[in-house]
């Protein structure tokens, strides 16, 4: 943190996030209340944390520095919308969407063809072999994603991008402050933007891309993370 304020030249952080810390940390009240004193001392104005599981946030927001939780959300990821969602409204914490897209797969530009390469985590982590395994795709079997993409394109038929429509589909959740998709082309970015020229999801898309949901992806996965 203090590296952070003199490369930047600030004399207090906005907001400070512990990354994915182990899940024992969230029993640990002595490291939150760390942040109280940065707070005191005005090096930081908020603290919030990136999770890996629903569980997770719910233990964190329980202390009430924690203004802000990090999580992965998306089609793939629908559970955080239930109890965590409204948890999170209730006591007022912001929520920033992370790993909007799959990994790149909610985009519908991969098929059973696709490469990544050797350095790319998409070809080393698909069982968590580096890190959690939730991070890469979502935790989706990749065959069983494709499946479920090519559904949600009868959904959107008009768009070769589905990038776009799966970032305003979690922009259509109150509950959500922001997301960060990740983006290493410019054309990544304008894709991004494009989320913002986009309706909002009509009820029946809504409920087409929830039985989408419910046929491949939650039976494996909903309650993993």
């Amino acid at each position: 943190m203090e590296d952070s304020l003199q490369n930047m030249g600030l004399e207090t952080l906005d907001l400070i996030q512990l990354h994915c810390p182990p899940t024992d940390v969230y029993y640990r009240p002595e490291i939150f209340e760390l942040f109280d004193r940065l707070k005191e001392e005005g090096k930081i104005q908020n603290l919030g944390v990136s999770v890996e599981k629903v569980e997770e946030g719910l233990k964190a927001i329980e202390f009430s520095n924690v203004t802000t939780v990090q999580i992965i959300f998306n089609m793939f990821r629908q559970r955080p919308a239930e109890l965590f969602f409204t948890e999170a409204s209730r006591r007022d914490v912001g929520i920033i969407v992370r790993v909007p897209l799959a990994s790149g797969l909610l985009t519908g530009k991969f098929g059973p063809d696709s490469t990544f390469s050797a350095t790319d985590h998409r070809t080393f982590n698909r069982q968590g072999e580096a890190f959690d395994k939730g991070e890469t795709f979502s935790g989706v079997d990749y065959a069983t994603g494709l499946a479920a993409v090519d559904e949600l394109k009868a959904i959107f038929p008009d768009d070769t991008n589905l990038a776009p429509d799966a970032l305003r589909w979690i922009l259509s959740f109150d509950a959500v402050s922001c997301i960060i998709p990740g983006a290493s082309k410019p054309e990544h970015l304008i894709s991004n933007l494009q989320a913002m020229g986009r309706p909002a999801p009509s009820p029946e898309q809504i409920a087409a891309i929830k039985r989408i949901y419910d046929k491949h992806i939650k039976n494996p996965v909903h309650y993993l993370w």
